[in-house]
């Protein structure tokens, strides 16, 4: 009976994974190896422990392949998923209704993490300006929600909101309003945190219960492929890039510590970055737009009349038929 109810429990600690658990050794190493300078140890058991490795893992788009491969056979193929902009739109639209659409929408088109989102607080937005500073986040000690700085000194910063998330969170402020009034005439409590996302008696939202939980029901209910609520961040990247950011205002926006780190994780959703990147390159050279000048003469070359008719041939005007056209036109000019 009891066991029956320990398992019907919630869980108190998150299974952490791979790069999480790499961290935490790192931690731990260091500690003792201030340890062993007090002489407190005299080695690192630390430093035996065996993990897998913390590789941190390449986001992939919900294609249209992998959409019918997952209808198929369940399988996703990636740890990291992201929807495409049409497949946010769907989630954003579906989810119209719901008390915290502004949330969705939020870390979707902002790319906020969970807890940056749920540490918002109406004193961090300037609705007038289009601003919101990131100063404050929500994570689980355990189970309980504390409050805490933001993950990294990159992510405390102040981002443009754009005027439809403006919109739709001015429309939310109006929304708790009438939720506050509502409850105050039922005498019922409220309490005001004066955080922007809360449940329905004005207390911070649960990370997992009360934000992720939700999101994976409504996700299920939509009919889209799976991500989790960590991953509509991710989604932000091909937002950001469908508009025609590159990886560095994709750094910018999702507030990454590197570019590194921001390529490591979005050039498998991103294919284009590369090959616009490399036909940019090619193009700002003189000698690459010569050899595709070189070409079309060579082609326009083949094409005449007797007198040679491979490359290196001479033609009815006297001129070799190389492939350089510079190299024609002077031949001509010099009356041969």
């Amino acid at each position: 009976m009891e066991r029956a109810r320990l398992e019907a429990m919630p869980p108190f600690r998150r299974t952490t994974g791979p790069a999480t658990q790499q961290r935490i050794r790192a931690t731990l190493r260091a500690a003792l190896e201030w340890a062993i300078a007090q002489q407190l140890l005299t080695f690192n058991p630390a430093k035996h422990v065996k993990l897998a490795p913390g590789k941190r893992p390449k986001a992939v788009v919900w294609s249209d392949e992998h959409v019918a491969r997952w209808r198929e056979t369940g399988e996703t193929p990636s740890a990291v998923m992201v929807w495409t902009p049409e497949q946010t739109g769907a989630f954003l639209h579906h989810v119209a209704g719901d008390r915290l659409y502004a949330l969705w929408a939020l870390i979707a088109l902002r790319g906020l993490r969970r807890g940056e989102a749920l540490g918002v607080e109406w004193r961090h937005l300037d609705l007038d300006r289009g601003l919101l500073t990131v100063d404050t986040t929500v994570i689980q000690d355990g189970w309980t929600p504390i409050s805490s700085a933001p993950k990294t000194e990159d992510s405390a910063a102040t981002i443009p909101l754009g005027p439809a998330m403006t919109a739709i969170l001015r429309a939310h402020r109006v929304a708790q309003e009438k939720e506050r009034a509502a409850r105050e005439e039922q005498r019922l409590p409220w309490r005001d945190t004066g955080k922007v996302f809360v449940d329905e008696g004005g207390e911070w939202l649960h990370p997992e219960k009360g934000a992720s939980e939700r999101f994976r029901k409504l996700r299920a209910s939509s009919g889209l492929p799976p991500i989790s609520l960590r991953d509509l961040r991710h989604v932000a990247a091909t937002l950001i890039h469908a508009a025609g950011g590159d990886l560095h205002t994709i750094k910018e926006t999702l507030r990454h510590s590197s570019i590194q780190l921001t390529s490591d994780t979005y050039t498998s959703v991103l294919p284009k970055v590369a090959e616009e990147s490399a036909r940019a390159a090619e193009a700002i050279v003189p000698r690459a737009r010569l050899s595709a000048e070189g070409q079309a003469a060579l082609r326009r070359l083949q094409g005449l009349e007797a007198g040679g008719g491979a490359e290196g041939g001479v033609g009815r005007d006297g001129c070799s038929r190389i492939a350089h056209a510079r190299t024609v036109r002077k031949c001509r000019s010099q009356g041969a």
